[in-house]
């Protein structure tokens, strides 16, 4: 096996989408309010809010730069909006309506003609037809104008350059201010019949799909909250990634929240979840059935600091709370707190009831519960149930990390029974909800195992846990693996094996992850660490092996493939198809058009690709039995239409008009900025602003011929591959730069079966031989 960080999509599959399709929008919020955006059919999105106070604002967001997926699955980044109009219906309650003030409002922000930063704020309304509340809207950016009043406060957008933007969701009582709602308030959007139309209405997307591999994929809440989960779960089905989804819930956006004399805690009135979350979740199990993903549910003792009631909180000796090291800070739940684990127990039957619902087996994990232990070695054992429950007046622990009396070892076994009893109390309530739910527990080694203090496991990895308390164990050591101290992961697996007693069989390991902020050495660094750790855990057999998690995995490009069988990434051979049997060949150019006709008769027509997809037939040039023995070695040799390959398309190979000699000054690639050294070969079909344009991947090495200002150049330059023209000088702003060459097209043979029959052919019959062009 072996893994690659990624960092742009070069050769690899691609295809096409509409902009602004629906999965690829996002939502975005400040504290305490929620939102969520789910995808609804092909051309729908559904947002889901919760407001607090009257200030509170979300944003539905669409993006130029797509800095969300994996880099081989990104769409491209086109800042240009021109030739584009969408349109779609809107339905919304409990927002401000689109015709108020503060209503619906479109913010742009990118670049004026003249380069100057700026935004322009369209209010929808101006461009609605229908009620406040249930609209058709029409965005044409070549006609689009901001300003609340037109045309008197007529702004007009520049399309040309676009960053991002997004509309603005506030509710019905917003007034820009801070006052607090007595509780809190739910709202929704619903956008359908989304489309797009126009010039600039097609965007090219990653579309590789990476062999199945034998490692399923981590995500997390927190982490994914503002995108769609038809988004997420395209990622890990194309990264090669089956099983189930370990999916932690998070610390900080799941729950429901009251407000309270100095802002907002965590409340179980009205439900567990918040309605966001709830509906998020609802659509992310019901596709991981549609794909045939399993799906493990994470809830863990971790919350988010200011939402957690201070009663919960595990404390120091001094009655310092526990916080982790996250900006803001998450603190860790007393195990001793009927409160806090009854508080768990509701939310892990809500979310219990979720998997349920969809249709998939209930796998429900309790992640990393723990007695936090301080950076100075304190343990967080004395909050005020805590030293109840440990007979009112426990010894104190000044560290961890030292010499420990009998009645201080003896407090840590007590810990750990607290602890243990807390979890069995959730892993009971998940049981009541979902009698045959299979109960997982997580447990983080370089904490619960920490060498320098080798009595916490006593606390922190109770006997109470023992197998069969629950039916697998799950591990973690991303921070042994990511510093290369494999000797102590070892010897951190065999402590646990040893103390809880699951077999290899009945456990699970997570493999990650790396923060962000790592140098790119640090970074491939980990990764490498990672893949032979996720490698290693496969061979010890255990029941499945994850890696942590699907954002870090998209952030830094890790794309892990079996090279067992030859089953590459979108594996392309630098070869020509044999020429004597191509130049024969029958050509087919397609393209894909929209064509919806009205009861009138008039038709309305969208182009779906920007470039024709070209379909051969290399059968006519199948004369001789010789040549059939050709076609069936150079077949073989792809092995079906696994591999891709050169072909002369025997009409359309060169820069020049059909007859004409290939010359520097054939294709205008671009004019020069003093500062693009990158050129792309490209051919265009027509003539004016409606030429289609063909970018060329695969040119004939030898014949390439550059000119600037129509002046041929006989150096400073070079083919980087893939039809790039390097520059060693940039050109210099206003320099025309065009180029002159042969190329071939990139195919793949349309199937992985080859039908020739001797007898047919020897009485003249032509064999069938469908190739297909490869998007690059």
């Amino acid at each position: 096996m072996a893994y690659w960080l990624a960092d742009a999509r070069r050769h690899q599959e691609s295809g096409v989408i509409k902009r602004f399709s629906p999965p690829f929008w996002t939502v975005d919020f400040p504290r305490p309010m929620m939102a969520s955006v789910v995808t609804q059919g092909a051309d729908g999105l559904r947002i889901d809010a919760v407001f607090h106070g009257s200030g509170d604002l979300a944003g539905l967001i669409w993006e130029s730069e797509d800095r969300w997926d994996h880099p081989l699955l990104r769409y491209e980044t086109r800042r240009d909006h021109g030739g584009c109009r969408l349109s779609f219906r809107w339905r919304s309650a409990g927002m401000k309506p689109l015709d108020a003030v503060h209503g619906p409002t479109l913010t742009i922000e990118g670049r004026d003609a003249s380069g100057v930063p700026r935004s322009w704020y369209v209010r929808l309304w101006n461009y609605a037809a229908g009620d406040p509340e249930d609209a058709r809207i029409t965005l044409d950016f070549d006609a689009l104008n901001g300003g609340f009043l037109l045309p008197d406060e007529a702004d007009a957008v520049y399309p040309g350059d676009i960053d991002r933007m997004f509309i603005s969701l506030v509710p019905a009582a917003y007034d820009a201010g801070d006052t607090l709602f007595p509780e809190a308030a739910e709202a929704w959007v619903e956008i359908s019949g989304m489309r797009c139309d126009g010039p600039g209405s097609v965007l090219a997307i990653g579309d590789i799909m990476v062999p199945e591999h034998g490692l399923s994929i981590a995500t997390g809440y927190d982490d994914t909250y503002n995108q769609t989960p038809e988004r997420l779960l395209r990622q890990a089905l194309a990264l090669g990634y089956r099983g189930a989804i370990n999916h932690y819930v998070g610390m900080s956006h799941y729950m429901r929240l009251a407000p309270v004399s100095d802002g907002f805690e965590a409340s179980l009135a009205g439900g567990a979840l918040a309605m966001p979350c709830a509906r998020w979740h609802a659509d992310f199990a019901a596709r991981c059935v549609a794909l045939g993903f399993g799906l493990i549910l994470s809830l863990s003792y971790e919350l988010f600091d200011a939402y957690c009631p201070a009663a919960w909180k595990q404390r120091a000796w001094d009655g310092a709370p526990a916080l982790t090291g996250w900006v803001p800070p998450s603190t860790l739940l007393s195990p001793a707190h009927d409160g806090a684990t009854a508080y768990l127990a509701a939310v892990a039957r809500a979310f219990v009831a979720i998997v349920r619902d969809a249709g998939l087996a209930v796998r429900f994990q309790i992640g990393e519960p723990w007695w936090w232990i301080m950076p100075d070695g304190r343990p967080c054992l004395y909050d005020d149930a805590a030293r109840l429950a440990l007979g009112g007046a426990p010894p104190e622990i000044p560290t961890v990390r030292g010499p420990l009396d009998a009645a201080q070892i003896a407090l840590l076994d007590e810990a750990g029974a607290l602890l243990a009893a807390s979890t069995a109390t959730v892993r009971e309530a998940v049981l009541d909800e979902a009698i045959e739910a299979e109960t997982l527990l997580l447990v983080y080694l370089p904490s619960v195992l920490d060498p320098a203090a080798p009595e916490l496991k006593r606390a922190n990895v109770p006997v109470g846990w023992a197998a069969p308390a629950f039916d697998r164990l799950q591990i973690e050591d991303y921070d042994w693996v990511t510093e290369g101290r494999v000797a102590l992961s070892a010897a951190g697996r065999a402590a646990m094996n040893a103390r809880l007693g699951y077999p290899p069989g009945a456990q699970h390991y997570l493999a990650g992850f790396v923060p962000a902020g790592l140098a790119a050495d640090e970074t491939a660094t980990a990764w490498s660490r990672i893949a032979a750790a996720a490698e290693a855990a496969m061979e010890r057999g255990h029941a499945a092996t994850f890696i942590w998690a699907l954002p870090q995995v998209a952030r830094d490009g890790f794309t892990f493939f079996d090279l067992q069988g030859d089953a590459d990434v979108q594996a392309f051979d630098d070869i020509a198809f044999p020429l004597d049997i191509g130049r024969r060949a029958q050509v087919a150019p397609t393209f894909s058009t929209r064509v919806i006709e009205s009861v009138s008769g008039h038709e309305q027509r969208s182009t779906q690709w920007a470039d024709a997809r070209l379909h051969f037939d290399a059968g006519p040039g199948v004369r001789s039995e010789a040549d059939i023995a050709t076609l069936i070695a150079f077949f073989r040799a792809r092995r079906g239409a696994a591999r891709g390959f050169r072909f002369r398309d025997p009409f359309d190979h060169a820069s020049a008009s059909s007859g004409a000699m290939v010359s520097a000054t054939d294709q205008s690639l671009g004019t020069g900025d003093g500062a693009t050294a990158h050129f792309r070969l490209l051919k265009r079909y027509g003539e004016g602003p409606d030429a289609q344009v063909r970018f060329i991947t695969r040119p004939e090495e030898g014949t390439i011929r550059v000119a600037l200002d129509g002046v041929e150049q006989a150096g400073g330059w070079h083919h980087a591959g893939l039809g790039q023209i390097a520059f060693e000088t940039a050109p210099a702003a206003g320099t025309s730069v065009t180029a002159g060459f042969l190329f071939d097209v990139p195919v793949r043979f349309a199937e992985d079966r080859l039908d020739i029959d001797r007898e047919t052919f020897a009485a003249g019959a032509v064999p069938s031989v469908p190739l297909v062009e490869i998007r690059e």
